[in-house]
C-alpha cells in the first residue's frame, strides 16, 4: 500500500504543476520563454533517454521471461507502437480551438496579474492579439467572450485528456521504481507548467475571473491522478492476480506502451514547443540536460 500511496503521491505532482502554470501567469511580470524552452526541452530530453533506455528495456526482460526470447521482444515492440498509436488518436479525437500547447503571449498574460487593470481594459488597452479584442474582430462583444470561453475550456479539456495517459505513464514507472517515477513526474510537471497558462489566459479574458481561470487549468492536471488510478484500478481488475498483484507480462506490455506514449510526447509536443520558444541552441541545450541528468540518475540508482 505504501508503493501506491507513493506512486499517486508523484503522480498528483505532476498533474497539480498545470495549477503553478496559472499562477506564474498571475504573478510574474513577464514571461520568461528562454526559460520555458529550456524546461520543456529538459523534460523532452528526460522522457525520451529514460523510454529508450530504461522503461523499453524493463518492459523487454519482463516479456521475454514470459514468452521467451523471440515473442518476448515482438510483444514489446508491438506494446511500444501500440502506445504511440494510442496517444495519437486521443491526439486526433479531441476536440481543441487552438494548439493547447502553445503557451500565450507576454502581452495576452500581462492584464492576468495587474489587478488594478479592468477586463475592458485589458482586452482593449493592453496590445492583446487581435484575435483577442471585439472591436477588432468586428464580433459582438458577448459572442467574443463565448468564444474565449469555449476555446479555453477546450483546450484544458484537451490537456485533461492527454493526462489520462501521463499519469497512469507516471504510476506504472514510480510503482516498479520510485526513483524512475520521481524522474518522469518531474519532467511531467515541467512541461504541465506552460499547459497551466495556456488553459488560464483564454477563460480569465472570457470571465475577467481569476479564480475561474485558476480553477479550469487546476482541473485539467488533476486528470493526470485520475487517469493513474482510473488506469491502475481496470488494470488490476482485469488483469490482477487474487493478492491484487500485476502479472510481471501484463507490467511488461504496460511499460512498452508507456514508452511508446512518452516518446510521442517528447517528440510531437514537447520538442516544438521548446524550439518555437527559445532563441539559438536553447532547445538543445535543455534537450542534453534532460539526456544528462536522467543518465547520473540512473546510474547513481543502481551504484
Amino acid at each position: 500500500m505504501r508503493e501506491i500511496l507513493l506512486a499517486f503521491g508523484l503522480t498528483l505532482f505532476a498533474g497539480m504543476a498545470t495549477g503553478i502554470g496559472s499562477i506564474i501567469a498571475f504573478t510574474a511580470k513577464r514571461t520568461n520563454y528562454r526559460f520555458l524552452s529550456v524546461a520543456t526541452g529538459f523534460s523532452a530530453g528526460v522522457m525520451l533517454y529514460v523510454s529508450f533506455v530504461e522503461i523499453f528495456f524493463k518492459g523487454s526482460e519482463a516479456l521475454v521471461m514470459r514468452y521467451g526470447e523471440v515473442w518476448g521482444n515482438w510483444v514489446n515492440v508491438i506494446s511500444f507502437f501500440f502506445g504511440i498509436l494510442l496517444i495519437g488518436l486521443i491526439d486526433n479525437l479531441i476536440p481543441s480551438a487552438e494548439n493547447p500547447h502553445e503557451t500565450p503571449t507576454e502581452a495576452e498574460t500581462k492584464p492576468l496579474h495587474n489587478l488594478t487593470v479592468s477586463l475592458e481594459d485589458a482586452v482593449h488597452n493592453d496590445g492583446v492579439k487581435a484575435a483577442h479584442s471585439p472591436a477588432a474582430s468586428g464580433t459582438p462583444h458577448g459572442a467574443h467572450h463565448h468564444k474565449l470561453m469555449r476555446m479555453g475550456l477546450f483546450t484544458a479539456l484537451a490537456i485533461g485528456i492527454h493526462n489520462f495517459p501521463e499519469g497512469l505513464a507516471t504510476f506504472l514507472a514510480a510503482l516498479h521504481d520510485p526513483g524512475l517515477g520521481l524522474a518522469i513526474a518531474v519532467a511531467i510537471a515541467l512541461h504541465n507548467i506552460p499547459e497551466g497558462i495556456s488553459v488560464s489566459v483564454p477563460i480569465f479574458y472570457a470571465t475577467g475571473n481569476r479564480r475561474k481561470a485558476f480553477m479550469y487549468s487546476f482541473l485539467s492536471g488533476l486528470a493526470e491522478p485520475a487517469g493513474a488510478l482510473i488506469g491502475y484500478l481496470l488494470i488490476v481488475l482485469f488483469f490482477g492476480g487474487s493478492d491484487g498483484s500485476i502479472p510481471p507480462q501484463v507490467m511488461g506490455i504496460m511499460f512498452g506502451a508507456v514508452a511508446g506514449i512518452m516518446v510521442y510526447i517528447s517528440l510531437d509536443e514537447l520538442l516544438p514547443t521548446s524550439r518555437a520558444y527559445g532563441k539559438g541552441h536553447d532547445s538543445l541545450l535543455g534537450l542534453m540536460a534532460g539526456m544528462l541528468v536522467m543518465a547520473v540518475s540512473l546510474l547513481l540508482m543502481k551504484a
